[in-house]
């Protein structure tokens, strides 16, 4: 093979360019971070090694002493930090160092603002270990050899970090990979023994491996002989481990401090923020396994993509297995990271085989209970922690009941609402919180939904529950109607849209009301068929309604019939729809129906109640089938009041 065949000049994706510029221009305000992400990058190499090995072990190629190495050079201004582990290929080189595979990047680019500290944080969600290297380096080396490969597979990766890298092939005789950092001239403080070690000391300890540093004496004396007979002595150098190099999910909870589940947690997450919260366990008897649990303080950037990599570390008697394995936690609680390690699964474990593991179904449900305890905790004991978590994750959680109807009670007593509570709207209250305050001879949670909270909080239907000081929960997000038709009840109170069917508030209607209510429907029989007859089928039925204080009409669906909500899902989805027409209520004493009553003229009749029915689908949120006509309609009215 000739050099111009071995030595190749490539460009980085559009996307690798973009974050390589954010890392250049030190988005980071912690540049250190660099080495925690190098460091870290290697370890996984190493742990994948460690599980390839099992089926091969002559990949160890007679080294099987994992460990990471770090060295520098002051003169130089470089840092060099080796691993013995996986290694990689030209072509896993060129993937892996000049593309960023991840979906949904490009959307996450857009999300990005220009403000530097948001800036930071978005990109520390998004997890670019390898390019932390251009904070403080102008020029990075990548010297790699996958293990089993002959010497002459090795291959040398460079960039300065602008438009593109250079790729050439090189013997290696070790397998693993090496980064050459070659330092900026501001940020030689990086090259010094002090400096590093420190780093280390506080970002890789609880890392499995150890990171071996030259002893600060560089070495021990040793004696050698020269060809003229004389003996002299030299300096051999010798390295020493600077991290404990035991796996921090295997030391007891009182021997670790929050500073190191921290920076554990950043380990595993390659997330930049501390976590806000977390839980570790060793489990006995039946089934042996450690777990250690984290919540993440912000939402991954692809969370709503399905699927997105998710799931735990999983480790089988200390043995890296697999990254993002999804079969302990069900889908809801795909933001949770963190470590499951087993004595009860086989080593030659694969995805399959996990999907049909009894003992992996009883670990799953204990992760799950434990993580809903973990925020059920958190809801009592950190309110504004909780807040946080509800902000980000709130709407994932609302997945559970359909997915977990064992655990649907424990769900639905962390979801927070927005509710009509003391007669305005006030966010944030619990199902438990209703319950408390619901009215004698309540038997029902009162709800509306809608697309947004303006829409829902003005809402005509709500008018009879404020006259009557009834809580009513106001839901905007857009799986809410579909959780809730799986929730069904709380505390044997079962869910009711007030928008939905014949209102019967039940024992909070006194007899009068209900008096009230017969009167009006034998006085308005005459109207309501005029009004039938002229909207035609546009409606289900025209009614009189004990919903309305204020409005004059409003809209209601039949008891059996889909939501708007659910509607406009399924639609979005491409799913066909069951054809519906809505209910028309009017408010008989309001002026504007007892006008309408007694309008003789047929024209005016029938252009009156076609704004009363467009206005009532407009304050439901609706859209219009013809806003022309009913602005049309809208302004000959307003012209006649001004005749």
């Amino acid at each position: 093979m000739g050099a111009e065949a071995k030595k190749e000049t490539l460009g980085f994706q559009t996307e690798a360019k973009q974050l390589l510029h954010l890392m250049i221009h030190s988005l980071y305000s912690n540049k250190e971070i660099f080495l925690r992400e190098l460091i870290s990058n290697a370890s996984d190499a190493a742990d994948k090694l460690r599980f390839a090995a099992l089926a091969k072990p002559e990949l160890f190629e007679e080294d099987s002493d994992l460990k990471i190495t770090v060295d520098f050079d002051a003169k130089k201004k470089t840092i060099r930090i080796s691993d013995n582990g996986i290694g990689m290929t030209r072509e896993e080189i060129v993937e892996n160092l000049g593309t960023i595979a991840k979906s949904g990047t490009a959307q996450f680019l857009e999300s990005l603002t220009g403000d530097e500290k948001k800036d930071s944080n978005l990109i520390g969600q998004f997890g670019v270990g390898f390019y932390s290297a251009f904070i403080v380096a102008d020029r990075v080396e990548v010297f790699s050899r996958k293990a089993g490969e002959p010497a002459a597979k090795g291959v040398k990766w460079e960039s300065s970090g602008e438009s593109d890298f250079i790729v050439e092939a090189v013997d290696k005789t070790d397998r693993g990979t090496s980064i050459v950092l070659h330092l900026k001239k501001e940020e030689k403080e990086f090259a010094e023994g002090f400096r590093l070690r420190g780093i280390v000391r506080k970002y890789a300890d609880h890392i499995s491996i150890p990171v071996m540093m030259l002893k600060e004496d560089h070495g021990i004396d040793d004696v050698e002989e020269k060809e003229d007979g004389k003996k002299a002595k030299k300096k051999v150098p010798e390295y020493e481990a600077v991290n404990s190099a035991r796996a921090l999910w295997t030391r007891p909870r009182n021997e670790l401090n929050d500073d190191e589940y921290k920076e554990f947690y950043k380990h595993i997450s390659h997330d930049f923020e501390d976590p806000l919260d977390w839980s570790h366990n060793r489990v006995e008897g039946k089934l042996e396994y450690t777990s250690l649990l984290y919540l993440p303080t912000r939402a991954p950037f692809d969370m709503w993509n399905r699927d997105a990599a998710r799931g735990l570390k999983l480790y089988v008697q200390r043995v890296f297995i697999m990254d993002d394995a999804e079969q302990f936690l069900p889908m809801y609680l795909r933001f949770v990271k963190g470590v499951v390690d087993s004595n009860d699964i086989s080593l030659n474990v694969s995805r399959e085989i996990l999907q049909k593991d009894p003992a992996v179904d009883s670990m799953k449900s204990a992760l799950t209970k434990r993580v809903l305890d973990m925020l059920s905790k958190l809801k009592k004991k950190n309110k504004e922690g909780y807040q946080k978590f509800w902000d980000e994750f709130g709407q994932v959680l609302k997945e559970g009941p359909a997915e977990d109807g064992a655990n649907k009670e424990k769900i639905a007593k962390l979801l927070l609402f927005s509710t009509t509570h003391n007669g305005e709207p006030t966010q944030d209250q619990s199902l438990e919180d209703y319950v408390s305050r619901m009215q004698e001879g309540q038997t029902k949670i009162y709800y509306v939904s809608g697309e947004s909270f303006n829409t829902v909080k003005n809402s005509p239907h709500l008018e009879v529950f404020r006259k009557k000081g009834i809580e009513v929960l106001l839901l905007t997000d857009r799986v809410d109607e579909w959780f809730i038709s799986h929730l069904m009840e709380f505390d044997g109170k079962q869910f009711q849209d007030v928008t939905r069917g014949e209102l019967d508030l039940g024992k909070l209607d006194s007899d009068e009301d209900k008096k009230q209510q017969e009167e009006q429907d034998k006085n308005a029989a005459s109207l309501l068929e005029r009004i039938k007859t002229t909207l035609g089928d546009k409606v289900a039925e025209v009614r009189t309604t004990n919903r309305l204080t204020d409005s004059p009409a409003c809209l209601s669906i039949a008891e059996d019939d889909m939501g708007t909500q659910m509607r406009k899902i399924m639609e979005a989805a491409g799913q066909a729809i069951p054809e519906s027409k809505p209910n028309l209520e009017i408010n008989t004493g309001h002026p504007l129906i007892e006008k309408l009553d007694k309008e003789a003229d047929e024209d005016r009749f029938n252009d009156l109640t076609s704004i009363l029915f467009d206005q009532a689908s407009l304050a439901e949120g609706g859209q219009l089938d013809d806003p022309s006509s009913y602005i049309q309609k809208l302004n000959k009215l307003l012209l006649d009041l001004s005749n």
